[in-house]
C-alpha cells in the first residue's frame, strides 16, 4: 500500500473509532437517564406523601392508640378507668358506639372515640373524676 491510501485509510479508521466511541458514549447515557427516571418513577409511585403537620402517617391503626400531641402518646385505657371512661361517654352520646378510650394528650385526662347514632364520629373529652367537660365532632 502506498502512503497516501495508508494515511486516508488509517484517518477513516480514526475517524469511525471516534464516531463509534461517541454514539456509544450517547446511547450509554440515554439508557442510563433512562434507568434513573424509571428508578425515581418508581420510587415517587410507592412513596407515601408526608402527612400535614398534627396529621398521624397513612398507616396509623387508631384502634391502637399511640396518637402523639404535646409530647404525649396516646394509650388506650383499661381496666375500672376504661369502664369509668366508657361510661360517661355512653351517657353524654345516647345510642353511640365507643371506638376506643384512651388517655388525652390534648387538655383533657381522658377522651372516648365514638360513633354517634347518625353514623357521625365524636370525640368525648372526660376529666379525672370521670365527668364529661366536651364533645368535639370528626376524628381528631
Amino acid at each position: 500500500m502506498n502512503r497516501t491510501r495508508k494515511a486516508v485509510v488509517g484517518g477513516a479508521l480514526a475517524a469511525c473509532t471516534l464516531l463509534g466511541g461517541g454514539i456509544g458514549a450517547a446511547l450509554l447515557n440515554g439508557t442510563a437517564n433512562a434507568q434513573t427516571s424509571t428508578s425515581t418513577t418508581a420510587a415517587r409511585s410507592t412513596a407515601q406523601p408526608a402527612p400535614p403537620s398534627g396529621q398521624p402517617p397513612a398507616n396509623f391503626d387508631p384502634t391502637k392508640g399511640g396518637h402523639v400531641a404535646n409530647g404525649i402518646t396516646e394509650v388506650l385505657l383499661t381496666g375500672d378507668t376504661a369502664d369509668k371512661v366508657r361510661a360517661a361517654a355512653l351517657a353524654a352520646v345516647p345510642g353511640g358506639t365507643v371506638q376506643r378510650v384512651e388517655n388525652d394528650a390534648e387538655g383533657s385526662p381522658y377522651e372516648a372515640h365514638m360513633t354517634k347514632a347518625d353514623g357521625t364520629q365524636v370525640t368525648v373529652k372526660v376529666d379525672s373524676n370521670f365527668k364529661v367537660t366536651s364533645m368535639e365532632d370528626g376524628p381528631r
